[in-house]
């Protein structure tokens, strides 16, 4: 068992990369683009987190983002971090959040041949991928036993995994700003700053440096994606310097403009004008 840890610790590290790289920053937020190569190891790395297909996934996710907070949100908890993280998963969508989620705009990905692909072969995939190929593997090159093999590969996996997913969404609850703090002291210095990650990331969800647990700029998931950038498997990666969310929060005390399309302006400005290689300066965009 002992020999096989390293394997199921990377097996895993497989599955978060499937669901942070994959279906949040590149498919649900379109952080980046990413080659046929590159989408096609997410989406196994993704199949092998087990959290159901990119597509629904995604669907999901994107209606949490738009109605964050409220009672449409299908992740929404107003009692505290346990709620958000367990009870929130498995409860059922209401008959109005069911609604709501046939409207979610999720032409980008129907067409993506390689998500829908998985789309409707995802329970094919699941078993070979996540069942059968993790389980048989310390079976039959370390000789372990069953019992090992399915707690460790599989259930252990799975459970590891399966919080990290969940974790994706109600991390607001352990990273967000305290309920105490006035608007006027908070707000607009996690803008600046970039350190209340929930408030930032829900408001500009597009930044790939914008991770899922509480930092911005650092972390696997960035690493990960800033490798494949160098390699040219991962192109158009989308980020705010902070003179560009300066430039847009004057803007919209100016123009009297919605904050979000300001800053959405003035990043777009920005990025135009940034090295196409300025993922790899030591540097983080701050």
């Amino acid at each position: 068992m002992c020999a096989f840890i390293p394997t199921a610790s990377l097996l895993t590290l497989c599955g978060i990369l499937g669901v942070t790289a994959g279906a949040h920053r590149l498919w649900a937020h379109r952080t980046y683009e990413a080659t046929p190569l590159l989408r096609f190891i997410l989406m196994i790395f993704q199949t092998l987190g087990g959290q159901g297909s990119i597509y629904d996934w995604v669907r999901l996710h994107r209606l949490h983002h738009t109605h964050f907070r409220s009672a449409d949100d299908p992740y929404y908890s107003d009692k505290d971090f346990l709620h958000a993280q367990v009870f929130a998963n498995i409860r059922k969508l209401s008959a109005r959040q069911e609604k709501l989620l046939q409207t979610v705009d999720m032409s980008d990905l129907e067409a993506d041949r390689i998500v829908m692909f998985q789309k409707r072969f995802y329970w094919l995939l699941y078993v070979v991928l996540f069942v059968l190929l993790p389980i048989n593997a310390p079976l039959e090159y370390w000789g372990d036993t069953v019992q090992a093999a399915i707690f460790v590969a599989f259930s252990l996996r799975y459970l590891i995994v399966l919080n990290v997913s969940w974790l994706v969404n109600s991390a607001h609850f352990i990273w967000g700003l305290d309920k105490n703090h006035k608007q006027s002291d908070s707000n607009m210095v996690f803008l600046v700053t970039k350190s209340y990650w929930p408030q930032y990331h829900y408001l500009l969800p597009f930044d790939y440096q914008s991770g899922e647990f509480g930092n911005y700029g650092s972390g696997c998931t960035t690493a990960f994606i800033r490798i494949f950038a160098a390699t040219g498997q991962a192109t158009k990666l989308q980020t705010m310097t902070t003179e560009a969310v300066k430039r847009g929060l004057t803007m919209a005390v100016d123009s009297g403009k919605p904050i979000v399309d300001c800053l959405k302006q003035a990043g777009a400005e920005d990025m135009c004008n940034l090295q196409r290689e300025h993922y790899l300066q030591n540097e983080r965009l701050h």
